[in-house]
């Protein structure tokens, strides 16, 4: 999602994420799997709103982004073990 200049240690410049970076365009996300529940409700944001916000910043960015994702884990059961959410697998 980048970030902005200050956000934290060591974050001397503002840097685009890869959301932004992919505008218009198609971002590949490998191992979607292993990606923990806070990270999963900020992609289903951006799937569903087409918008975020970088780390420390205030203002909304609007994205267009087809994505492709890519695990090795069985889905449907971390699903059912509460490990995945069903809306972000479709």
């Amino acid at each position: 999602f980048g970030h902005e200049k200050g956000a934290f240690t060591g974050a001397i410049k503002q840097k685009k994420g890869r959301f932004e970076l992919a505008d218009k365009g198609t971002l590949f996300l490998d191992e979607i799997g292993d990606v923990s529940g806070a990270m999963q409700v900020k992609l289903l944001r951006v799937i569903q709103e087409g918008e975020f916000e970088r780390v420390g910043g205030e203002q909304t960015i609007k994205t267009s982004v087809r994505i492709i994702a890519a695990t090795n884990k069985n889905l449907g059961k971390l699903i059912t073990e509460g490990k995945f959410r069903e809306d972000l697998y479709y």
